[in-house]
Formats: structure tokens, sequence, C-alpha cells
């Protein structure tokens, strides 16, 4: 059975809960509101005030406004996958927005394609490297043709592409308004495994090594050793985990971009985000988005077998030797991706 159907028939299942008191509307980027109670949307709220690009549809209006009556099963599936995140956050409007206004520095994950009216939220560990590559072919203006031959050490160049935190006030609003937002998730434990494995188990990964691997030794390993201290190469994912719910860590600073949470740093309760592609289906959520965009007949998702990529039966095997303490602990870490994005609670869970 295709994840997207086995998604949809969970999501019929999903009991929907409603606070008693009304949300309204809430400061979204200093002077931009933006209401999260809204009746579902079957067409584009905004198609009066959009512009046409050259003649042609935008993407707002080819997912909100289809030229066919009828809307496909795959605009049903993201209509209930936009739901699903409206409905957590109202539901944990406390835990989810616990601030009200978002500054211009908080927007910094999303990159703005001013072509084809796109704003995508890139998440490390979520094939963003290959959608940060089909961001520079869609804005480079004929630069580059095929994603897959710009080296993926130049995707994360931060001056290749234009973040919305570089706009002002007035044209950041603008933007929120008029294009397209999309992002892409993955299940909170795999994609934290995923960065795990990348960047403490690698060799290569000296600076985190540094940064991060001396400091959860330090803190984490009782009787460590001066090299162990100095190289920070070898942390296990037992302290990877502790330093994680460590309380001390969270006061620190906020958590790294590959292990912080999708609702940090892509903002889903104060931004409505108009598709939400997951890791799971990623070719077809892909392909639909480069579709609505009006460039799928010549540009296309990335499709290659990644021998090293972190599965499910791989994340369940690192978490044997967690404690049921600190997995319940790490659960409530991430438990809003979990029920935003409509992840079930991992079998191999020993909550308490």
């Amino acid at each position: 059975m295709k994840p997207a159907l086995l998604e949809v028939m969970r999501m019929n299942k999903i009991c929907r809960m409603v606070l008693a008191t009304c949300l309204g509307s809430f400061i979204l980027v200093i002077f931009y509101f933006q209401s999260m109670l809204h009746p579902v949307m079957r067409r584009n709220p905004f198609a009066v005030d959009i512009c046409c690009r050259k003649g042609s549809r935008s993407p707002l209006q080819e997912l909100y406004n289809p030229i066919q009556l009828e809307l496909s099963n795959t605009a049903v599936l993201h209509q209930m996958r936009r739901d699903q995140v409206t409905d957590t956050c109202r539901a944990n409007s406390a835990m989810s927005r616990k601030r009200r206004v978002l500054t211009p520095s908080d927007l910094k994950h999303l990159v703005v394609d001013e072509d084809h009216e796109l704003i995508y939220c890139y998440v490390p560990k979520v094939a963003c490297t290959n959608w940060k590559r089909l961001m520079m072919v869609l804005t480079g203006r004929g630069k580059y043709s095929d994603p897959m031959e710009i080296p993926a050490n130049e995707a994360h160049v931060s001056a290749n592409l234009k973040t919305l935190n570089q706009y002002s006030i007035p044209e950041i609003n603008h933007r929120l308004k008029s294009y397209m937002k999309f992002l892409f998730v993955r299940e909170p434990f795999e994609r934290l495994v995923s960065a795990y494995r990348n960047k403490f188990t690698q060799k290569y990964n000296t600076s985190f090594h540094k940064r991060y691997g001396t400091k959860i030794i330090k803190r984490q390993r009782k009787n460590a050793t001066q090299e162990a201290l100095r190289k920070g190469d070898d942390v296990k994912f037992e302290e990877f985990v502790a330093y994680l719910i460590d309380p001390h860590t969270q006061r620190e600073e906020p958590f790294n971009e590959h292990w912080q949470t999708v609702y940090s740093l892509c903002h889903p309760c104060h931004i409505r985000y108009d598709l939400v592609g997951k890791y799971e289906t990623l070719e077809e959520d892909s392909n639909y988005v480069l579709q609505l965009a009006g460039v799928g007949s010549y540009l296309k998702f990335p499709t290659y077998a990644k021998s090293t990529r972190t599965t499910d039966e791989m994340t369940t095997e690192f978490f044997q030797n967690i404690s049921s303490e600190h997995q319940t602990q790490l659960y409530e870490v991430y438990k809003l991706d979990f029920l935003m994005f409509n992840y079930s609670v991992p079998s191999y869970l020993k909550l308490e």
C-alpha cells in the first residue's frame, strides 16, 4: 500500500480537537496578520490580488483555483495535511505559539524564488541539499539547468539563495501573502538519527566534533579521556540524547538546525504553509510543487538511490540502548513535530 494512501487512512481516524476559546487573528511578522480559523480552503483566498506572472497563473492559483473543477487526490491529501497542522497548532496553542511575534531573523530558513513566486522553508536532513539545488535552478535565470551538476557544498553557500529575512517588513508581508509556501518534513526520530550519523560518526565533520562533540563528552561522559575531550569525535548516541534533553542545553542556546524541531525552524503555527511535503513521498510531493510552479514539464526532482540513507530499521537499533526515561523526555522535545505532521509514536519506544 502506498505511503500516501496509508497517510490518508490514518488521518481519517484523527479526532478533531477544538479549543473552547477562539484564537482569532494573530501577529505573524510585526504588522502581518493571518487567521488560523478560516474555513477549509478549496479555492485561492488571494485570487483577487494575485497578479498573474506574464500571463501565466501563479502557483497559489494553480493550487487553490485549479482549472479542473474536481480536486485531484493529491490536492485533497495536501488539504488534509494543512488541516492537520492547523488543528495541532490550535489544540496545543500554549506550547506551539509561545511567541506571538516573528521577526525577520526568524525567517532565515525561508528561501525565496521571485520568478515563480515560491517560498521554501528548508529543514536539514530532509532532502534540503537537492531542494536547494532545485531552487538555484529556478532562481538562476538560465545559469543552471541540471540540479545534480551543482556541487552539494555550493548548494549550501548562503549567498547563492535569497532568504526572506533579507527583505524589508512590507516586502516580507507581501511575499508571505502572495507566494506559495512549502516545506518538507520527515519522521522526527529518523531525522534525528540521520543528523547524528552525519555529524558525529563521519571523521570529516571536525567542526561539529569541536563545537558540539567536545561539549557533549564533557557533560555526559564520566572519566572521559583527555583525547576524547580534545577531539570530540566519538560521541555515543546515548550521550547525544542526554545532551538534547538536558535543560542546561536548551537554556544555553538554540539547537543546531540539524536537530532543531521543524516547528522552531519553519514556524508553521505562525505561517500557514500551502504544501507540506514528506520525505516518505519525496519524489511525488516534490514534482507536485514543480508542477504547480509551471516547470514540471522540464524540471524534475533528482532521483537516486542513497545507500547510506537512515531507515526506520536503523533508527530502531539506535534507540535500543536509550532508557525509557530518556525516550520519554526526548519524545516530549519533538512531540509537536510528531503530532503536527501526523507521525505515529514509534513502536520501538518504551514511554513512561
